[in-house]
């Protein structure tokens, strides 16, 4: 496949590598700054990006971008129809916006906070776990998560995932916290906080806590290599789904439409 790549920064590159390695072209790279890459465009010129993606002849979109940009990204590449996975995150507040872009335009999307199969595979061995915990009462839960100083936004869209994973089988747990608090937290608060040093790639803890004992979970990443193969392997998916009438044009999808069976 003909893949054009929309953010050339470090996950950029790693990308581009990944899909090379596992047999695909690059058809082009863009970017605002990243002076290698094969197009660089104005910032905010969604024109720019939309044309330089379609004269590529790619067959196939990977964005990560930055949350500033990625809603830009996202209006300017829908309307192109070709498969598109983004795995830029922040963007949550406007999941019912791209929809009805992708419903309006035919274009198809599909978007994870973290494209690594372990980290996909935390998700559920913590949701059987809040599933159990819910049966006791005296168990607290929290959220922790902690990545590289470059990082540009708090909690990481997968600490999100997961806090919403957590509140599924903890029903007790309805609200979550992402701020400091002020006053004692509230039972039904579910807090979710951050640490943002060096050059750690990713770390998730979820804490099951009560007077007896602490349960912690931990998803450590080594490197970003499993949110690149991951990407590359959901857009394989996605492009071949789409082209043997599997899933529909015009929506947008998640891991288990993409991995069906596994998440």
């Amino acid at each position: 496949m003909k893949i054009a790549f929309v953010g050339y920064g470090k996950m950029g590159h790693m990308l581009e590598s990944t899909a090379i390695a596992l047999g695909h072209e690059s058809a082009v790279t863009v970017d605002v700054f990243a002076k290698d890459a094969k197009v660089i465009v104005p910032e905010g010129d969604a024109d720019a990006i939309a044309r330089a993606v379609k004269e590529s002849g790619a067959e196939g979109i990977i964005e990560f971008t930055h949350p500033s940009a990625v809603m830009t990204n996202i209006k300017a590449l829908l309307p192109l129809q070709l498969p598109l996975v983004v795995g830029t995150t922040g963007w949550n507040d406007k999941v019912d916006e791209v929809a009805a872009l992708a419903a309006k335009c035919g274009g198809s999307l599909m978007h994870s906070a973290n494209f690594s199969i372990g980290v996909n595979m935390f998700y559920r061995i913590v949701e059987e776990a809040s599933r159990l915990v819910n049966n006791f009462a005296e168990y607290d839960a929290a959220v922790w998560e902690m990545h590289h100083n470059q990082k540009a936004d708090s909690p990481s869209g997968t600490a999100l995932d997961i806090a919403r994973r957590v509140m599924s089988g903890l029903k007790r747990k309805t609200e979550i916290v992402t701020d400091e608090f002020k006053q004692r937290p509230q039972p039904q608060q579910l807090h979710v906080s951050s640490t943002r040093c060096g050059t750690v790639p990713g770390t998730h803890k979820v804490f099951f806590d009560s007077v007896a004992d602490t349960i912690e979970l931990t998803h450590t990443a080594r490197s970003r290599q499993g949110f690149a193969s991951g990407a590359v392997h959901a857009l394989e998916n996605l492009k071949k789904f789409i082209d043997d009438g599997s899933l529909a044009k015009g929506k947008i999808y998640g891991m288990s439409d993409v991995f069906p069976g596994m998440f």
